[in-house]
């Protein structure tokens, strides 16, 4: 069996060169190579077949061509030359037994994966949560609360690593020093957006960074969708946070529909356009959720049973136990926040009774203990707890 690498030696890494120059070869995407191996057996045989061979597997004849003639193969070698001077990067094809299960059952899996991180992540339970680029504040809370709540109880968060829900899902888990999973649209070694580099490293020390595309590409349209099919396929169960009509979002909720996996939606503020797709998907048969409980109860038997006990009090709890712990002062300004709609600070400032200073100072210490946050243009509002 082809065995992936982890900064190995030189005869290692040509094991996969074969894996790398299929993959890398022009007009060869997933179903196609999908095809080829299971008429040879093996990218080695597939390399070695005769050209009137490949021509009878209905190739096109230029893609006939590239592979008899090896024309990948050069550019296979580059690359695995770049993938030596990686920290902590491998290959896994989907022979190796590190290779994602539930991956390998969807009709189009990809050949060969890129994981730089923790590679052990890939075999454990996880679910993907997704949505908009553009949160409200109640679909920022949210995310956050259901990255944190799930990765808690010891499920593996996975997202597309977009700005947005992706972002803020993953913060969660990081927050609880919980297991990550970042899905690229690029190479494993380009962040995007840049924003998320400080994600991106966080999610490398508690997971892993995956990719199918090779290094250094970078971010273009048609990756995306590409990508979402593995945000798809490889959970249990896809939770939609927020998400307009037309949004990449929904159509990851599709795809994981058709591969047969657990669709999970947080109801949203009808007037709201980014709570088209998960209402619709609740409409559609989708499990309403609003919190991680919600989603665990659904899993399947086997995955509940190998999680972590739920320990921690629930919501309305927490709330309470944090409203104790406040002086005078904090208990005032807290009680005049929401989770779901920020407050002006000169609104603070007019309703609670306290001078600007006072309620400045209250705001610093209620963020520093965590239960307040702070918003652009001065607005404040209670982080869900």
């Amino acid at each position: 069996m082809e065995r992936g690498i982890r900064f190995q030696p030189t005869m290692e890494l040509d094991a996969s060169l074969s894996w790398l120059a299929l993959t890398m070869t022009q007009g060869i995407a997933a179903r196609l190579a999908a095809r080829l191996l299971e008429e040879f057996g093996s990218p080695d045989e597939v390399f070695r077949a005769p050209l009137p061979h490949l021509e009878r597997c209905n190739l096109p004849a230029a893609v006939a061509q590239a592979v008899h003639k090896k024309q990948a193969f050069k550019r296979a070698e580059k690359e695995l030359a770049t993938i030596r001077g990686i920290e902590n990067l491998r290959l896994v094809n989907w022979s190796d037994p590190e290779y994602p299960r539930t991956l390998r059952e969807i009709y189009d899996p990809p050949t060969l994966l890129y994981v730089r991180g923790n590679v052990e992540v890939l075999s454990q339970h996880c679910v993907s949560i997704v949505g908009t680029r553009r949160p409200t504040l109640y679909g920022t809370q949210m995310a956050e609360r259901l990255g944190r709540e799930l990765a808690a109880r010891g499920v593996t968060v996975v997202s597309g690593m977009a700005r947005g829900i992706d972002a803020i899902s993953h913060q969660g888990a990081m927050a609880v020093n919980g297991r990550a999973v970042g899905v690229l649209g690029t190479g494993v070694n380009v962040c995007y957006p840049k924003e998320n580099k400080k994600l991106y490293e966080k999610v490398l020390q508690r997971g892993a960074i995956i990719s199918e595309f090779p290094l250094g590409t970078h971010p273009s349209p048609e990756n995306f969708p590409i990508r979402n099919r593995i945000v798809a396929g490889m959970p249990v169960g896809v939770v939609v946070v927020e998400g307009a009509q037309y949004s990449g979002s929904l159509i990851t909720a599709r795809l994981a529909m058709e591969f047969g996996r657990e669709v999970f939606a947080v109801p949203g503020n009808v007037t709201q356009p980014v709570s088209f797709a998960p209402n619709q998907l609740i409409r559609q048969g989708a499990k309403l959720v609003t919190n991680g409980e919600d989603v665990i109860e659904d899993l399947p038997t086997p995955v509940r049973a190998a999680l972590v006990r739920a320990e921690a009090p629930d919501a309305e709890q927490r709330n309470l136990l944090a409203a104790a712990c406040l002086n005078s002062s904090e208990k005032k300004v807290y009680e005049l926040l929401s989770t779901d709609q920020p407050v002006h600070i000169d609104d603070i400032v007019e309703r609670s009774g306290l001078n600007s200073s006072e309620v400045l100072a209250t705001l610093f210490d209620l963020e520093m203990k965590g239960i307040v946050r702070q918003l652009p243009g001065k607005q404040f509002a209670k982080v869900l707890l």
